[in-house]
């Protein structure tokens, strides 16, 4: 019992230093979705030449999604006609590449995790580009998804931009919690020789190169997506897995059990094994080169911390950070609570996840009793269908 309250205080810390991250992330996402428009950048990524991976990599950066919410966008996309490699780098670059994952990486592991995202990621979007464009897939076409009938009428405000970020940060509540929670747990129920049993550690290229493979087979089994998976990839940092495998750890949020099984409905089982091959590749390369990059600038971390304990309340610059988040936090609920909820609008609520959608972008669309209901991905449209008919 001793180590589980152990577990569950690391996870407290680890919490509350990354606080002011979570909401500072979350809340410029919110403005960035809100306040740019993406209907005509959309429009033009029927391609896969250079410029036009280019912007569906910074139009993904700058919409934010949770991992099951990123691979429904990507899917809508392809079956609006958009290019399939170019909407697949959308979906890498709206988890990989958003600014909050950037913040907590750089709380809970160092600055260098933080340049790494976006380094690694660049390489990612590059060996996707190259590898994608081979495979064949078969287009199918929208079930009467009424999206092309909706025409937003007025101009986002912050408090659409608040509605993004509670609906963001609503959807990837539970990945969050149990990221935090397996994450301390894991720092003190699973011994430090086990893990270093599990990664190869002092056999330099051998070393390094098991850890960028194995990684992602963490993130596969271990369920957490999104800005959930940072803090076990420090909890794994901090058990001995190399930087480059902390790396591909962290982009392998994609390959997670439960979005495996949702490509295989998306795209049938034998395109879902070449794509969860590749995916896999570009996550373990990625992870390769970043670290080689790192190594030959000698810029690569040796401190090994899970959670900074000099975090304490009135002790350091966190405590007044989080302040500052939690007011932040006050004013953005409140302007979530007073944003418009008429039918003209051009955002509506996800019933299950909690989601924010724009509804010109909305996944999956449905009708009940005279209501339309929008959705961020076709699974929350089935689960509302269930609850309705149950």
């Amino acid at each position: 019992m001793a180590k589980i309250g152990n577990g569950l205080q690391d996870s407290w810390w680890m919490f509350f230093d990354t606080f002011w991250a979570l909401v500072l992330g979350f809340t410029i996402s919110g403005a960035i979705q809100a306040f740019t428009s993406r209907e005509k950048a959309l429009a033009t990524l029927g391609n896969h030449k250079p410029k036009t991976v280019a912007r569906a990599s910074l139009l993904g950066a700058i919409s934010s999604s949770c991992s099951y919410a990123a691979s429904a966008i990507a899917k809508s996309l392809i079956d609006k006609g958009a290019d399939f490699t170019t909407a697949i780098v959308f979906m890498f670059a709206s988890t990989n590449l958003v600014f909050e994952l950037g913040l907590v990486m750089w709380t809970l592991l160092g600055w260098q995790f933080a340049v790494a995202e976006f380094i690694g990621g660049a390489i990612m979007i590059a060996l996707l580009t190259v590898a994608l464009p081979r495979l064949k897939i078969q287009r199918r076409p929208r079930p009467l998804q009424m999206a092309s009938e909706i025409s937003p009428t007025t101009r986002s405000t912050w408090r659409d931009a608040a509605g993004f970020t509670v609906g963001d940060l609503t959807m990837v509540r539970f990945e969050l919690a149990i990221g935090f929670l397996v994450a301390g747990l894991a720092d003190t129920l699973i011994p430090i020789s086990w893990w270093h049993h599990l990664f190869l550690s002092d056999h330099g290229l051998l070393s390094t190169i098991e850890n960028v493979v194995l990684g992602p087979f963490i993130a596969f089994i271990s369920f957490v997506c999104s800005v959930g998976n940072v803090p076990l990839a420090a909890a794994l940092w901090n058990s001995g897995i190399s930087f480059g495998g902390t790396i591909s750890f962290i982009f392998a949020d994609l390959v997670a059990l439960p979005l495996v099984l949702i490509y295989r409905k998306f795209y049938g089982a034998k395109l879902t094994v070449k794509l969860v091959a590749i995916f896999w590749f570009t996550m373990s390369i990625s992870g390769f080169l970043t670290e080689r990059i790192f190594s030959v600038l000698n810029l690569l971390p040796t401190k090994r911390t899970l959670v900074p304990h000099a975090s304490r309340i009135g002790n350091n610059f966190t405590s007044w950070l989080n302040l500052f988040a939690l007011a932040l936090s006050a004013i953005i609920f409140w302007l979530y609570l007073t944003r418009s909820k008429a039918e003209d609008s051009p955002y509506a609520k996800d019933p299950i996840c909690g989601m924010q959608v724009e509804k010109a972008m909305a996944a999956a669309i449905f009708e009940h009793e005279g209501t339309r209901y929008y959705f961020c991905a076709p699974s929350c449209m089935e689960s509302f269908k269930n609850s309705i008919s149950a």
